[in-house]
């Protein structure tokens, strides 16, 4: 338990760190690699050189110097980086090490106003959260690894089938190696996958949501092919996976994991909006839906660049056709052929006003992923509609303030 003066202290300083966040993990991820390069054995590269991976941390450590007295309020930030760690394989061993460089930022940042009073303090604080970290961390493993169907660390599985989605999106069945039972799974979660691509020096370990209900014979992801842009380097796994991984091929799989699943302890009308490849948790939403509650009214909105682009067409609009229950909408920003007339209801941009006109009702409950761009818009026009903060299920790498920022339109690539 930390004395009163330490809290006062740490969030004194806190305002220094919502300030100067953003450097102070970028200098932090410097320092740590630089001393401890087998550390980027597990952190994604692609999101360092986006500056997603400092930004999030920089909106950890602000919060959790904001909340010191009170972390049961960040519990919920909590949890999502603590199944994230789990699935890369973070131990508690590695705490010390990002502590170390940590409060060498947080102390290059403060400047003369590091006092050895507040860094002493900073130290113990960082000490609580760590702790905090290690033991629900440690509740993930022990769930993971004794769960029927579970298991420790990576696991081989077998490409069993690849199936083209789209032009730049192709989905992987797979299947352990070994024939043991598969552990289930929530709908919404997603797997881990961990890569030596040659060439390459460091291990590439990435997240894909699992695309298909539980309690399948496979697990199934689907994996768009990432291009380079000016501010998004070309993803090296995805690549390789369309590229070089076939059937019969091995990837190893840590078990399931994520904050962001579906409910099913109640009946309540459910919408499910996604942007371009943010669909994939949602499929898997979908089916269980389907399967599970007969009787749960599901509005399926989708957005995407036009119908090359677009993943499970076919398959939605099936489930679509055969359950009364499934709504479905669909937004092509730029329809090429017959798109428009065959294949969407709404052309461009999503808008409020689309929204409004094929919305269920205010007693909903709402999930919805994509492009951060694409996401707060919906956010926004969300809320402006009347659904409650509460009601609204999301999920994206960075700080979730950055869904109040205004966007002047909803892009879905």
């Amino acid at each position: 338990m930390l004395q009163a003066h330490t809290i006062e202290l740490i969030k004194a300083t806190a305002p220094v760190l919502k300030k100067h966040g953003t450097t102070i993990s970028k200098n932090f991820y410097e320092r740590m690699f630089t001393e401890h390069p087998e550390l980027l054995n597990i952190f994604n590269h692609a999101n360092q050189k986006r500056g997603r991976q400092p930004e999030a941390l920089a909106n950890m450590v602000y919060n959790a110097a904001l909340h010191i007295d009170r972390l049961e309020e960040v519990l919920p930030q909590v949890m999502v980086a603590a199944q994230k760690h789990r699935s890369l394989g973070v131990k508690p061993e590695q705490y010390p090490i990002v502590g170390k460089y940590l409060l060498l930022a947080i102390k290059e940042a403060l400047q003369e106003d590091a006092t050895p009073e507040i860094m002493e303090a900073w130290e113990e604080a960082y000490g609580v959260i760590a702790g905090v970290f290690i033991q629900v961390e440690q509740e993930l493993y022990q769930q993971a690894e004794t769960q029927t169907g579970g298991w420790e660390g990576f696991k081989p599985f077998t490409v069993e089938k690849k199936v083209s989605e789209s032009e730049t999106t192709t989905s992987f069945y797979l299947r352990p190696v070994d024939g043991a039972e598969l552990a289930t799974f929530q709908p919404g979660q997603y797997i881990s996958v961990k890569m030596e691509i040659p060439g390459q020096k460091n291990t590439h370990i990435r997240q894909y949501s699992l695309s298909d209900a539980p309690g399948r014979k496979y697990y199934r992801i689907t994996v768009k092919k990432e291009g380079e842009t000016e501010q998004t380097p070309a993803g090296q796994v995805s690549h390789y996976l369309h590229e070089q991984v076939g059937e019969g091929d091995t990837l190893l799989l840590s078990a399931p994991a994520g904050e962001f699943v579906l409910n099913m302890e109640i009946e309540k009308p459910v919408v499910l909006i996604s942007g371009g490849v943010g669909l994939t948790p949602m499929m898997a939403m979908l089916n269980t839906v389907i399967e599970k509650q007969p009787h749960r009214q599901v509005t399926f909105i989708h957005a995407t660049q036009n119908g090359q682009s677009h993943v499970f067409r076919k398959e939605v609009k099936e489930l679509a056709d055969e359950h009364s229950q499934v709504s479905s909408f669909t937004w092509y920003e730029v329809p090429v052929g017959d798109d428009e007339w065959e294949h969407c209801q709404f052309v461009g941009r999503v808008k409020e006003e689309q929204l409004r006109s094929i919305w269920p009702g205010r007693e909903v409950e709402v999930y919805f992923c994509g492009p951060v761009p694409f996401m707060k818009a919906i956010y926004r026009m969300l809320l402006q509609m009347g659904v409650k903060e509460e009601h609204l299920h999301y999920e994206f790498f960075g700080p979730a303030g950055i869904l109040l920022e205004e966007e002047e339109s909803v892009h879905t690539s």
